[in-house]
């Protein structure tokens, strides 16, 4: 076999993974954040053992987010060397912020929604959730951006054989980029609305904890409603 397919294989092995945990990442961290909300303003403890319940899957998935995607930034510089020496310049930018900003940002604040049960309120614990919810959706944006770039280039010019930044709005806010990542954050909502579904029907079936799950599944199927709907659109639009 010829080492430019086997350099895709094993790219694509490594995406697949990556690309299993980091939409329930995305979609748990929202839906956690509701049930927190929910327990911030009716002090209902069953909204408080969901949050804590569900957001056990969500902590597995970031974590198994973040293995997998170092593999595909390293994979950046040994299977396509020759795209990053091209391209490099615009990637660069873009990753740098994901990583050392919304990256950062995103596990700081779990660090604090971890430790912060017992010291926080309520209402400033929920907010924590949001700002965690914010920074994960932070981060699908600037990986989400360089892949639109790709399929759309925009913003650069042409020097010494290199494609190098011309106008960072343009390369953010193009079009497709936007589109792009409308189409995967609702998909990411809608395969943890049904994450959560499927989980809380296999339990209600077997009776157990019914209001619990019964709780989880109103919640899960209003959000996987309410997304899948707008997914026909988007989706319709992106094509």
């Amino acid at each position: 076999m010829k080492v430019l397919f086997l350099s895709r294989l094993q790219f694509a092995a490594a995406a697949m993974f990556h690309f299993l945990f980091v939409p329930l990442t995305l979609g748990l961290s929202a839906t956690v954040a509701i049930m927190e909300t929910r327990y911030a303003r009716t002090e209902d403890d069953v909204y408080l053992r969901m949050a804590k319940f569900w957001g056990k899957p969500f902590l597995i998935n970031f974590a198994l987010g973040i293995v997998t995607g170092i593999t595909l930034e390293f994979q950046f510089g040994t299977n396509w060397s020759r795209c990053s020496a091209f391209a490099g310049d615009i990637f660069g930018s873009l990753l740098a912020i994901e990583a050392r900003g919304a990256f950062f940002l995103d596990s700081t604040l779990i660090w604090v929604r971890i430790l912060g049960w017992m010291k926080l309120s309520k209402k400033a614990h929920a907010t924590v959730m949001w700002l965690v919810a914010g920074a994960t959706t932070l981060s699908a944006i600037w990986i989400l951006t360089p892949n639109a770039w790709m399929q759309h280039p925009v913003g650069y010019t042409i020097r010494n054989g290199r494609a190098e930044l011309a106008d960072f709005a343009t390369v953010v806010f193009q079009k497709l980029a936007i589109s792009e990542f409308l189409h995967t954050i609702s998909a990411a909502y809608i395969l943890s609305a049904f994450f959560v579904m499927g989980i809380s029907a296999y339990h209600l079936l077997r009776k157990q904890q019914l209001e619990f799950f019964a709780k989880s599944l109103r919640i899960a199927f209003a959000l996987g409603l309410i997304f899948s709907l707008f997914e026909v659109v988007e989706g319709h639009l992106h094509a």
